[in-house]
């Protein structure tokens, strides 16, 4: 049965692929599925520090404040 989710092969060097071995086998979960966790919370980090810079440059004494419900309506 043909899978839904794209495949990526990815070169590790011996010290990630022992790292990520270890990982996956104290969660006792497969490596693939330790290395998709992995590669999701890496790509969730990198987005909050997007958010974060793009919050820091609008930060500034001129801003102008809007309310919760205006901002999301």
């Amino acid at each position: 049965m043909p899978t839904t989710k794209h495949r990526v092969n990815v070169s590790l060097s011996d010290p990630l692929e022992r790292a990520l071995a270890y990982l996956a086998r104290r969660d006792r979960v497969p490596q693939a599925t330790k290395a998709a966790d992995l590669l999701k919370l890496a790509i969730e980090i990198e987005e909050d520090g997007a958010w974060d810079r793009l919050a820091q440059a609008r930060d500034t004494k001129k801003a102008r404040f809007v309310s919760h419900a205006k901002a999301w309506s």
